[in-house]
C-alpha cells in the first residue's frame, strides 16, 4: 500500500508540474474544468446519486467551470477581465466557507434535501477551479506556493498531533485530529509563509502591515482544516471512507483536494483585495 501510495504521488506530481507549467491558457482551462467534472462525479457519489445522475453533474460541473473561464478570463493572456463577476464568486465561496461551514460541522447537519446538497457542491468546486486559473494566470509559482501552504499545514498537523496531540479537535467527524496538531499547522504556515514573503521582497510592502499578512497566514490555515473536517463530515454521513477510487492508494480527487477547495478561493480573494489595496 505504500509503495503504491508513493509511486501514485509521484505521478501525480509529475503530472499536475507539467500541466502548471507547460499549458497554454486553453489548457489550463480544460485541466481545471476537468478537476471540476472529477470532483463533481465524486461529489454526486457522497449525495447518492445514481451513476446517470453522477454523469450529469459531472458534466454541469465541467461545463460550468469551462464557460465560466472563458467569460472570465481573458484567453490569450489568461488574465482576469471580468473581476467584479470573479470576485462575487470568491465572496460566495468565502462566506460559505467561513460561515456556513462551521455552522454545519457544529450542527452536524445531513443533506436531506438533494438540491441543497448539489449546490453545496458546486460552491465547493467552482470558485477552487476558478482560483486555479486566476492564480496561475498571475504566475505558476504562486499558485504552487498557495497549495504548497495547505501541503506543509497537513504535514506540520500531522507531526506535531503524532508527537503532541492530546486533545481531539473534532472526535466524532475526524477522531484522528487533535487541537495540538492544529496549533502545528498554524505555526508551520506562518514560517513558511513568512520565508517564502521575504524571499519573494514583498514583507514589507507599503500596501499591508505584516500582522494583516499573518492573520491571512492563519485565517487560510484555519480554513484548510475546515474544509477537511467539512469533507470528512460528508463521507462519514455517505458512509464511506474515500470519496472515491480514481487515486491508488489516496482515494477520490476529493480526498486529496478537500483542504485546497476551501483555500485557493480565498487566497485569490485576499491577492485581488491586496492588488486594489495596493494599487
Amino acid at each position: 500500500m505504500l509503495k503504491t501510495r508513493v509511486v501514485t504521488a509521484l505521478l501525480l506530481l509529475a503530472g499536475f508540474l507539467a500541466a502548471l507549467f507547460l499549458l497554454p491558457f486553453y489548457g489550463w482551462l480544460f485541466f481545471s474544468s476537468l478537476v471540476a467534472a472529477l470532483g463533481g462525479w465524486e461529489w454526486a457519489s457522497l449525495m447518492r446519486l445514481p451513476r446517470p445522475g453522477k454523469l450529469i453533474y459531472a458534466t454541469i460541473s465541467l461545463a460550468l467551470c469551462a464557460s465560466l473561464g472563458w467569460f472570465i478570463f481573458n484567453s490569450e493572456t489568461g488574465m482576469v477581465r471580468q473581476e467584479q463577476l470573479l470576485i462575487g464568486l470568491f465572496v460566495i465561496a468565502g462566506l460559505f466557507w467561513l460561515l456556513v461551514v462551521p455552522l454545519w460541522l457544529l450542527a452536524k447537519w445531513n443533506v436531506e434535501h438533494l438540491l441543497l446538497g448539489l449546490l453545496a457542491g458546486l460552491i465547493v468546486l467552482l470558485p477552487a477551479c476558478l482560483a486555479l486559473i486566476q492564480l496561475r494566470s498571475v504566475h505558476p509559482l504562486l499558485l504552487l506556493a498557495c497549495m504548497a501552504a495547505v501541503w506543509v499545514a497537513d504535514i506540520a498537523a500531522y507531526f506535531c498531533g503524532r508527537a503532541f496531540g492530546r486533545h481531539k479537535l473534532a472526535p466524532t467527524i475526524s477522531p484522528g485530529k487533535t487541537w495540538e496538531g492544529a496549533i502545528g499547522a498554524f505555526i508551520g504556515v506562518t514560517f513558511y509563509g513568512m520565508i517564502i514573503a521575504w524571499a519573494a521582497g514583498q514583507l514589507f510592502n507599503k500596501s499591508i502591515t505584516n500582522p494583516v499578512f499573518v492573520g491571512m497566514l492563519l485565517m487560510l490555515t484555519a480554513v484548510s482544516i475546515l474544509g477537511d473536517l467539512f469533507e470528512s463530515l460528508v463521507k462519514r454521513q455517505a458512509g464511506v471512507k474515500d470519496s472515491g477510487a480514481i487515486l491508488p492508494g489516496h482515494g477520490g480527487l476529493l480526498d486529496r483536494i478537500d483542504s485546497l477547495t476551501s483555500t485557493l478561493p480565498l487566497a485569490s480573494l485576499a491577492l485581488l483585495a491586496w492588488d486594489g489595496w495596493a494599487s
